[in-house]
């Protein structure tokens, strides 16, 4: 228990560094690492002081930004999709696709996709509207048959 340590103090400035890092697409688990801070102090923050809590939410909000870049790149970065095959005297033969790196991509992009749905739905979430004839309001006819 002697090793604890006291809690720390909030100030702008770490604020400030806490949202410039969110606003990077850093995880706050990153960056309480990189500041040692507890996770717990960061969330204590953001959860009694206001003016914190709309800055953090500003820089998360930008930090899906970053992350919905990575998304790209990774989708478009094509450079580890193959391998080449070699015989046993060591010529090359030919290629095949890297299924372990590709996999990779698509889980690295399905986390990044999914994290920004979720901290951002109103800009990143899947949508669903429902509209009538031109995008008009819904219409609804009762329809009677002519024997009843």
């Amino acid at each position: 228990m002697g090793d604890r340590k006291p809690p720390t103090r909030f100030t702008q400035q770490l604020a400030d560094q806490i949202c410039s890092k969110l606003a990077d697409g850093l995880s706050v688990r990153k960056i309480a690492i990189e500041l040692q801070i507890e996770r717990a102090t960061i969330r204590r923050w953001r959860d009694t002081n206001e003016e914190f809590r709309s800055q953090y939410a500003h820089a998360r909000e930008e930090g899906m930004d970053v992350l919905v870049d990575e998304i790209i790149e990774i989708a478009d970065d094509s450079s580890n999709d193959t391998i080449k095959i070699y015989n046993d005297e060591g010529e090359e033969i030919g290629e095949k696709a890297n299924s372990e790196w590709i996999n990779r991509s698509r889980l690295r992009v399905d986390a990044r996709k999914w994290s920004a749905s979720k901290i951002a739905p109103k800009v990143y979430g899947d949508k669903l509207e429902l509209g009538g004839k031109g995008g008009g309001p819904i219409q609804f006819a009762l329809i009677k048959d002519e024997d009843e």
